[in-house]
């Protein structure tokens, strides 16, 4: 079922799903289509590959910020920084894997005895909840291990859009989707790849008309690195960045 708490299940393509018994209703695999974001022209494509490449160039060493082994601490991870840092969240996992290293013995453990690890970072409560019934039910219905369709992985508590273009594209190198964080959903507008009052969705579709799907794992990545490094929310180096200068059209911090 979609997780109707997570705001990227919003605007969506949904279509039936009879793949399980127990997976009544309807799942969401796709942001929603209109006329504005159904497609990108050919110069829109080509000024966007000129920013993906001078992305790549500014940022070779661009990888995903949590500190991850395998595909199941790595969805647990991104459920866990959901309106939290990356920093935060790369502080309480080691210990949260020492003692659970995997699917079957985090799914013993419950949502209480889960809190105490998980104190230092926002929403702790309801995240215990999420990745003790994620557990669950990958031991119950995927044998344990971190399912590679995002039909699937939607289904676990907690999880949507987002975090499943995290774990498919880092973990299994599967592009099915374009990651959209705070980050990204800042950067598309300011670089004039998505409108002001875009939606989540929206942002996602562009993106993945405008990008080769070969690149939409790396772009992510970068495009966080240049968020966090350059063109932040508030302050920022953007009027003495190259990338900035030449493509931050709906930034008014290049100037």
């Amino acid at each position: 079922m979609v997780n109707e708490n997570n705001a990227s299940a919003v605007n969506l393509h949904v279509i039936r799903t009879s793949k399980s018994t127990k997976a009544r209703g309807y799942v969401a695999l796709m942001p929603a289509a209109n006329s504005e974001n159904h497609g990108a022209t050919r110069p829109a494509k080509a000024r966007a590959m000129r920013l993906a490449n001078a992305l790549r160039k500014q940022y070779p060493q661009a990888h995903c910020a949590l500190v991850h082994r395998n595909a199941f601490e790595l969805l647990i991870a991104t459920i866990l920084s959901a309106q939290a840092t990356d920093v935060s969240v790369n502080k309480v996992t080691p210990e949260l894997f020492r003692d659970f290293p995997d699917a079957a013995s985090m799914a013993k453990a419950t949502p209480a005895e889960l809190e105490p690890y998980l104190r230092s970072i926002g929403l702790f409560r309801n995240k215990a909840k999420s990745i003790s019934g994620t557990a669950r039910m990958l031991v119950e219905e995927f044998g344990g291990k971190v399912p590679r369709t995002m039909e699937e992985l939607i289904r676990l508590p907690g999880v949507a859009r987002k975090t499943a273009n995290v774990v498919l594209g880092n973990a299994f190198g599967l592009n099915e989707g374009f990651v959209v964080d705070t980050h990204i959903q800042r950067l598309a507008v300011r670089f004039g790849l998505a409108k002001k009052g875009d939606d989540v969705g929206t942002i996602e579709r562009k993106l993945m008309a405008l990008f080769p799907r070969e690149r939409w794992c790396e772009l992510s990545h970068e495009l966080i690195w240049h968020g966090r490094a350059v063109c932040k929310a508030r302050g920022g180096g953007c009027a003495d960045d190259a990338i900035c200068r030449e493509f931050g059209v709906g930034c008014g911090r290049r100037e």
